[in-house]
């Protein structure tokens, strides 16, 4: 097994460029020629805590693309646990490889080791492409996963956790657009009838919700329509007439060419990195479109695994996780108030809670 650090001695990316950097304080590439297994493990920032955040299994098209993936994402999940109030930092992992073909229990294995060699740094859970069975292969060889254990609601699966976050999430969306306090013939389109996606779908049809859906796996399409959602075509979502546009799919989704079709005037969904870059935060606010950031809306997965590392209920839990829609509402009010977009405003809460932290520690040593 070789194990790489992209990290030069002085904290710079030691590989092609990526816009993707931020600072992060590990970034370690493993490649094992008799397992098969090619990953990167991306520790953004453990101000408040180790770093948490899911394995994704997703068939890249090189390793520069996985590479700017999981600085992404490692990202996002340092700024979604302070917005939460969790006691956890920032991390991520990915599998190059394609979750249809290529699984295996020697990966896994492989995988449990590379985890391992951090030392408790990182730990990890369920993501795209990785199932609560795959979660129980890596675990049965190291200790540091979360969302594995059978006697959990779910069986400590996170997605139906997360796609409750979103629901909040969108009620307070629709409530501050639209003045309504009920989903009562709201038209959500969602992207995405995955795991996330299809829970999501039932408890917006059970709320009144009008619901339409596009995926490119016909089982979880099937499954959407017997949920009462009409299907539309994957390439029709975006312009579809619809009050919410709830991307639950892979990120980079919002960029100049999609928000100008955009036909909703919410954005709301548990999808990761919704928009191509930081700069299309802005462009929603000038289409006059609401958009719940990414990192706050669906933070129910990541404080039902912060539930399970502590024990705590699972009421406790969704009463956190209900918590999501006051934050929204705090976010929507100060942008419309400041004109900052939303994900400027939620980016700085997130920033002086796990700086603060950096600071109180600092400060403590000293004294």
């Amino acid at each position: 097994m070789n194990i790489q650090c992209l990290l030069k001695a002085e904290g710079s990316l030691n590989a092609k460029v990526s816009c993707s950097y931020d600072n992060h304080e590990i970034i370690m590439l493993c490649e094992d020629e008799a397992s098969g297994l090619k990953a990167i493990i991306a520790v953004h920032n453990t101000n408040l805590g180790p770093a948490v955040g899911g394995c994704r299994m997703y068939p890249y098209a090189n390793q520069q693309q996985a590479l700017e993936d999981v600085l992404r994402l490692s990202r996002g999940m340092t700024y979604k646990s302070a917005l939460a109030g969790l006691p956890m930092g920032g991390g991520k992992a990915v599998i190059i490889g394609d979750p249809a073909t290529d699984k295996s229990p020697e990966i896994f294995k492989a995988m449990s080791q590379f985890i391992d060699s951090l030392n408790g740094k990182y730990i990890t859970a369920e993501d795209s492409g990785i199932s609560v069975a795959d979660l129980k292969l890596v675990a049965s060889h190291t200790d540091h996963v979360l969302g594995v254990t059978d006697q959990q609601e779910f069986g400590g699966d996170p997605s139906p956790l997360t796609a409750f976050g979103v629901f909040t999430g969108i009620k307070a969306a629709v409530a501050h657009q639209y003045g309504k306090h009920s989903l009562d013939d709201i038209c959500i389109a969602v992207q995405g009838a995955g795991l996330v996606g299809r829970y999501l779908i039932q408890l917006l049809h059970e709320a009144g919700a009008i619901t339409k859906v596009c995926d490119v796996n016909s089982t979880n399409l099937r499954k959407a329509k017997e949920l009462g959602a009409e299907i539309v075509e994957v390439d029709d979502i975006i312009t579809t007439e619809a009050d919410v546009f709830a991307p639950c799919a892979m990120g980079a989704i919002l960029n100049d060419q999609s928000i100008l079709l955009l036909s909703a005037k919410i954005v709301a969904g548990g999808a990761n990195n919704q928009l191509e870059n930081s700069a299309h935060a802005a462009t929603l606010k000038g289409q006059g479109i609401l958009y719940a950031p990414d990192f706050v809306i669906n933070a129910g997965g990541i404080i039902e695994v912060c539930r399970q590392m502590q024990g705590s209920s699972m009421q406790d839990c969704r009463k956190k996780i209900a918590e999501i829609a006051d934050t929204l509402t705090t976010i929507f009010k100060h942008s419309q108030e400041t004109g900052k977009t939303t994900a400027h405003v939620a980016e700085l809460i997130a920033e002086q809670r796990f700086n603060r932290k950096l600071t109180n520690n600092r400060v403590s040593s000293a004294a």
